[in-house]
C-alpha cells in the first residue's frame, strides 16, 4: 500500500470517530437542554412589571447577586447578556431575558412576563399588543452579538 492511502485512511477513520462522538454529545446536550426547559416550564409564573431599562451587559457589570455570577460557567462570563431592570410591585429588580423575547420587551412600558427565577421566558402587552421591532434592526442586533 501507498503511503498517501495508509494517511487518508487513517485520516478518514479519524473523521468517522469525531463524528459518531459528535452524534452521541450533541444527543446528551439535547436531553439536557429539554430536562431544563422543562424545569423551567414548570416553574414559570405570570407577573405584571414596568421594564425600566434594558441592556446587553457582561454578566460581572449586570448587578446580578455574587451568588449567580460564581455559578455561571467562566466561558459564559465573557459573552454579553441580555438584561432587563424591571420594577415588579414595589421592588426594582435585574432580570434576564431570553434572547427570543429580548427584542420584543417595550422599555418604559408595563408588560405582563412570564418569569421563571431571574429569567424572562415570555412577554405580552396588558393594554395591547407590543410593538415588534422593524426587521432590519433585530438583524442588524443578531449580527452584532455574533461578532462577539
Amino acid at each position: 500500500m501507498n503511503t498517501l492511502t495508509i494517511v487518508l485512511l487513517v485520516i478518514l477513520v479519524v473523521l468517522v470517530g469525531v463524528l459518531i462522538a459528535l452524534y452521541f454529545f450533541g444527543k446528551k446536550a439535547q436531553k439536557k437542554q429539554e430536562e431544563q426547559q422543562a424545569q423551567i416550564e414548570a416553574a414559570k409564573q405570570t407577573v405584571s412589571m414596568l421594564v425600566i431599562d434594558k441592556k446587553r451587559l457582561r454578566i460581572k457589570e449586570s448587578g446580578l447577586p455574587q451568588m449567580v455570577i460564581d455559578q455561571t460557567p467562566k466561558m459564559m462570563r465573557r459573552t454579553k447578556l441580555p438584561i432587563v431592570k424591571a420594577k415588579i410591585g414595589p421592588k426594582i429588580s435585574i432580570l434576564i431575558a431570553d434572547e427570543k423575547i429580548y427584542e420584543q420587551i417595550p422599555v418604559k412600558k408595563e408588560v405582563k412576563a412570564d418569569i421563571s427565577g431571574l429569567y424572562i421566558v415570555g412577554v405580552r402587552g396588558i393594554r395591547g399588543h407590543l410593538d415588534a421591532p422593524p426587521a432590519n434592526v433585530q438583524q442588524k442586533r443578531l449580527k452584532n452579538t455574533r461578532q462577539l
